[in-house]
């Protein structure tokens, strides 16, 4: 079978919770071995994130939670107290033979371990070494914690997210999942495969600093530039997009419907569909940068117009006349959704505790070396044993001293 695009890398993975586990993630998806290093007995904190667990093939409850299953997949975890001199040389030992390594310790609490980039790059000098932390390894809050919902908040997004003010319920709102943790570890697998690259030209590795506030910054995109260019600080709206009228939802009869006009050719198509054909015709709104001045004067009358009929209805119709527009899905929707059936984003994998469990695949699709799906999510200290000898050489008699005395687990 063809290879997929990362077989051959090597990756140490001393990360936990999100942002570092998701970029894993996805270079296990690519084909890079993962040697997931978690704390004997306790493991990764997102073990224990639950309810909902996973359940057996007698439908008990197992102490697997959905939490870890969802960012795990295709690793190996190897079970090694780092508070120990020897777990920390087992960890030198792997990252010697290891193209990279990832990390989300506090800033410099990995150097007291010897297993900080200065100490490891002699050692492996083509090793591409990604910390991850809240704020950078520099600066006045370096050494500070953080979680996904302050840096949301610290970082911009709450500030635009949410209902307007005057409104009822209004007030800043977090994104509904780990969206900062999320998009850092994003940011994570371009650097490092940037990293790699570059790696071909020079030999070298490298050290790649990523933290989630920088990352929170910058993928604000044009809400960043609304502010920079303009000097207006930009404020919630909801649904509503600050830059395209109308991209909103829209109540209908029965509940709502989101629609997504992106030009001015859509436009008249959505004003022809809804009977609002006039609309197009008026020099306020016939351009986007008119109907954005204008939003409060136009957006009541789609609104009158949207509320006779059904969600339902008004997706054939605004389908039918090729405007972009869609229902607001629950989950359960959204794996029933035939696009999203027909394109499989749902996988099940093999589980020695549930038999199977389910997973979402990687959205990227190659054409000659797809990503394959083998490995589930693993058990903690499920390939200890394995992993040390192939790649640390310790026998039989090692591993049982080691985990006699509780280094190992």
């Amino acid at each position: 079978m063809t290879d997929r695009p990362l077989t051959d890398v090597t990756v140490v993975d001393l990360t936990r919770v999100l942002a570092g586990p998701w970029a894993t993630q996805m270079l296990a998806d690519m084909g890079a071995e993962v040697i997931k290093i978690e704390r004997p007995v306790v493991g990764d904190e997102t073990r224990h994130w639950g309810p909902p667990w996973i359940k057996d093939a007698q439908g008990r409850e197992t102490t697997e939670s959905a939490y870890f299953l969802s960012t795990n997949r295709g690793k190996r975890s190897v079970a090694i107290d780092l508070a120990t001199a020897e777990g920390q040389a087992l960890v030198r030992r792997l990252a010697a033979g290891a193209d990279v390594f990832v990390e989300n310790f506090k800033v410099g609490a990995l150097a007291r371990y010897g297993l900080d980039y200065g100490t490891l790059a002699p050692a492996n000098p083509r090793l591409v070494y990604v910390s991850i932390s809240a704020f950078g390894q520099d600066g006045p809050e370096a050494d500070g914690p953080g979680y996904d919902a302050m840096i949301q908040a610290m970082g911009g997004l709450m500030s635009i997210t949410g209902v307007p003010d005057g409104e009822p319920g209004a007030g800043p709102q977090k994104v509904g999942v780990a969206v900062a943790d999320l998009m850092c570890g994003m940011y994570a697998i371009a650097g490092i495969l940037g990293a790699l690259q570059e790696r071909h030209r020079s030999g070298r590795g490298q050290y790649v600093d990523l933290s989630l506030l920088d990352t929170q910054v910058a993928w604000l995109a044009n809400q960043n530039l609304n502010y920079l260019v303009s000097g207006t600080v930009p404020r919630r709206r909801g649904t509503a997009h600050p830059n395209i009228v109308p991209y909103q939802t829209f109540a209908t009869a029965d509940g709502h419907v989101m629609i997504a006009v992106g030009n001015d050719a859509q436009f008249a198509r959505f004003c022809a569909a809804t009977g609002l054909a006039a609309l197009a015709d008026d020099p306020r709104y016939a351009s986007n940068a008119g109907r954005v001045v204008n939003r409060d004067r136009l957006l009541p009358a789609i609104g009158a117009a949207l509320v006779r009929r059904s969600t339902q209805q008004w997706l054939r119709i605004l389908r039918d006349a090729d405007v972009p527009c869609g229902p607001i899905n629950d989950l359960a929707q959204v794996f029933a959704e035939p696009q999203v059936r027909h394109r499989g984003m749902r996988i099940d994998l093999p589980h020695p505790a549930a038999g199977s469990v389910p997973g979402v695949r990687n959205p990227i699709l190659y054409s000659r070396t797809p990503m394959r799906y083998e490995r589930a999510p693993p058990l903690l200290g499920a390939d200890t044993d394995a992993v040390l000898s192939e790649r640390a050489g310790l026998d039989a008699a090692s591993l049982a001293d080691l985990r006699r005395r509780g280094i190992i687990g």
